[in-house]
């Protein structure tokens, strides 16, 4: 039951953010948005940790050797996610003029893999959209008041999370 209550509250939060996006986007749409912000935000919060040691290392590996995906990986502990960036996501919020053309080469540090999921939510264009409609900071200051730490909510959780944004996504109307 406390897994249901950190999912619905969760969600319910995040939902709050997508209705931000409501007159510049369909209702439809809200997802192509939100669920890649939520997915940026969780990798924030899990590469944190090791952020300083993996641009120390990469720093020191610097020309030395060509792959330096598989050691990055043993610093973070997790298979094909790092980020070589030394931007997280406050750090983009906290210089407002430039938060779309810093989020830019933040997505682009992470390894393929992470960056190809990214890819497939087409957020690049996102980015030009919110922007545009000067909602792209609002939305990612409000995502990042919403803890999705490791710590407040397992990975089960982020699973079921992720699954209840995308049920209720869908069950959107497609036009307005």
């Amino acid at each position: 039951m406390a897994i249901a209550g950190t999912i619905n509250n969760h969600a319910g939060l995040i939902w709050a953010i997508a209705d931000l996006l409501r007159g510049d986007y369909k209702q439809s749409e809200y997802g192509r948005v939100i669920l890649p912000v939520v997915v940026l935000r969780r990798l924030d919060w899990v590469l944190e940790p090791s952020k300083k040691q993996v641009l120390d290392r990469l720093a020191a590996l610097q020309g030395k050797i060509a792959n330096v995906g598989p050691i990055l990986e043993s610093i973070t502990g997790l298979p094909d996610v790092y980020n070589t960036s030394p931007l997280t996501l406050k750090k983009i919020l906290a210089d407002p003029s430039q938060v779309a053309v810093n989020r830019r080469p933040w997505i682009a540090a992470f390894d393929e893999e992470t960056r190809d999921v990214i890819e497939k939510f087409d957020f690049d264009a996102q980015i030009g959209r919110l922007d545009r409609a000067k909602l792209l900071y609002l939305v990612l200051a409000k995502v990042t008041e919403v803890d999705l730490h490791p710590d407040a909510v397992s990975n089960v959780e982020m699973g079921y999370l992720y699954e209840e944004l995308i049920r209720r996504f869908s069950e959107r109307p497609t036009a307005l």
